[in-house]
């Protein structure tokens, strides 16, 4: 962490593969610097992440510090990408508050805006989810569930040029902030499930009523997509009818809100025949065609989603499956060299190594 801190006041994920600031690594990082008894690197972190927001409240998901020309022609604006991630600053401050962090009120502040503007201009009225534009802002970036989006077959090269291809359909407020995307129009449930989630944590150290009450709608919304045969939660939009309703892990995190599935979710990821995996839960259900272990967002174990699904057992009183959970990453943090992610089965990393966010294998120890 130290290697990887900047004197801007945040955390670069990898110094070679990514040497910039990217948001929903750097609210992990905040968590992981409070863990190691430095919150003050907690708070500036949380506190850089949010300084492009804009008056909407958008908040890009990689800032170029240092390098305001770095892929300016690509994102159509200097400095910042133009599209967001999954708002993980609700969990951070909450968490940080919870621990008796001093979080600035400026901080506070920003982070309510940042999702309520995802609650209020994402808003899809046909089916209650948060819409994304394009998959980078889910995080998952190759995950099976836009494969509708790669035809006729999905590919590596082939996904590479459409992911392009789809940012140029984004439609965007004056200041740049992307509304909507008719070209994409994904109902995420995973994305979205973190949306309400966030709101919810973020409301329960703010007392903010309209944000609970925001995020509560969108829970719901969530819990509605349920579908009993393939025990999980399915996407809405173009996609609902293939390819997003894969069973991924990400579309499990409806297991952060309440309902009634968390239990039947949640236990999955501890299921050798389902998620289960020695080094963690793999990203995608283990019967699933496009289960790939060693591949990139289609079946590598992935420490980001394994910590959230911890935080999901907890709340859920599985202390069984949280155990479970902990220790799988925390092995898989550990024979993998803190890597960005790693096979399930063997712990061989993937992706870049060492990689910041890992460090979260420290709160769930």
């Amino acid at each position: 962490m130290n290697t990887h801190w900047r004197n801007g006041g945040y955390t670069v994920p990898h110094s070679d593969t990514y040497p910039w600031q990217w948001l929903w690594d750097s609210c992990f990082h905040a968590l992981v610097w409070a863990e190691l008894g430095f919150p003050d690197r907690a708070t500036a972190e949380l506190a850089s992440a949010l300084s492009d927001q804009d008056a909407l409240g958008f908040v890009p998901h990689v800032r170029y510090v240092g390098n305001p020309d770095h892929l300016s022609d690509f994102w159509g604006r200097p400095a910042t990408s133009s599209i967001t991630q999954p708002p993980m600053y609700g969990h951070a401050v909450a968490e940080l508050v919870r621990r008796g962090v001093d979080v600035p009120d400026v901080t506070l502040r920003k982070a309510e805006l940042g999702l309520r503007f995802l609650l209020d201009r994402r808003a899809r009225t046909e089916d209650g989810l948060v819409t994304v534009v394009h998959p980078w802002e889910t995080g998952c970036d190759d995950s099976p569930r836009w494969d509708h989006w790669c035809q006729p077959a999905w590919d590596t090269g082939r996904w590479y040029d459409v992911k392009g291809e789809l940012l140029d359909g984004v439609e965007r407020a004056p200041s740049g902030a992307p509304l909507a995307n008719p070209a994409f129009g994904a109902g995420s449930v995973g994305f979205s499930a973190l949306v309400a989630w966030n709101a919810a944590e973020l409301a329960s150290v703010t007392g903010d009523r309209a944000l609970a009450t925001a995020g509560l709608a969108v829970a719901r919304a969530v819990d509605a997509r349920w579908d009993a045969g393939l025990r999980t939660w399915v996407d809405a939009g173009p996609s609902a009818a293939t390819s997003g309703r894969a069973r991924t892990l990400d579309a499990l995190l409806g297991a952060l809100l309440p309902g009634e599935h968390a239990v039947e979710a949640l236990e999955q990821t501890v299921d050798d025949g389902a998620f289960g995996g020695r080094f963690g839960p793999p990203a995608v259900h283990r019967l699933d065609p496009t289960y790939e272990p060693g591949t990139y967002w289609r079946g590598s174990a992935w420490p980001q989603l394994t910590y959230l699904l911890w935080c999901a057992a907890r709340r859920a009183g599985l202390d069984a499956v949280a155990k479970g959970l902990a220790g799988r990453l925390v092995a898989g943090a550990a024979a993998s060299g803190l890597a960005e992610h790693w096979h399930p089965d063997t712990g061989a990393p993937l992706g870049a190594v060492p990689q910041s966010w890992t460090g979260l294998a420290l709160l769930v120890e």
